[in-house]
């Protein structure tokens, strides 16, 4: 095999590893999405007079169940979520060694890359009455 059909093979190895790659990462994103919970989902879905069954439906279970001084059930919903978000490039070369061996032909790599992290805390606190209805509900929304 000649130096150029071996470079061939490399580049189009890359190719088809790198669109494996992103296929992953869009399907790791789309799972991620279905699990959110947004303030905009809970505007959206949550309305007083609505039931638990139908909030657990709309949000998903409470990381906490308590009560309140009167006995009506309070669900809380905290959510943090990290985000990496990191970009890298790699250009490939291909050029002359020079070598003690009278030198020949290769490829040489750079590569360069920036992250960046953020995070955003919501939560969620629902009150019920004693029908176990929606009496009241509140949101806070951080992002740092």
């Amino acid at each position: 095999m000649n130096k150029l059909n071996a470079v061939l093979l490399l580049l189009i190895s890359v190719g088809v590893t790198w669109g494996c790659a992103s296929w992953h990462a869009s399907e790791v994103q789309k799972g991620a999405e279905a699990q959110t919970l947004t303030v905009g989902t809970v505007q959206r879905e949550i309305r007083v007079g609505m039931s638990n069954a139908q909030v657990a439906e709309a949000l998903g279970s409470p990381n906490v169940v308590t009560t309140d001084e009167k006995g009506r059930e309070v669900w809380v919903y905290d959510k943090i979520a990290t985000e990496n978000v990191y970009s890298s490039s790699t250009a490939l070369i291909l050029g002359i060694l020079v070598g003690g061996s009278g030198g020949g032909g290769g490829l040489l790599g750079q590569s360069a890359g920036a992250s960046s992290t953020s995070q955003r805390t919501l939560t969620v606190i629902i009150k019920y009455d004693e029908q176990k209805k929606v009496r009241d509900f509140a949101y806070h929304s951080t992002r740092f």
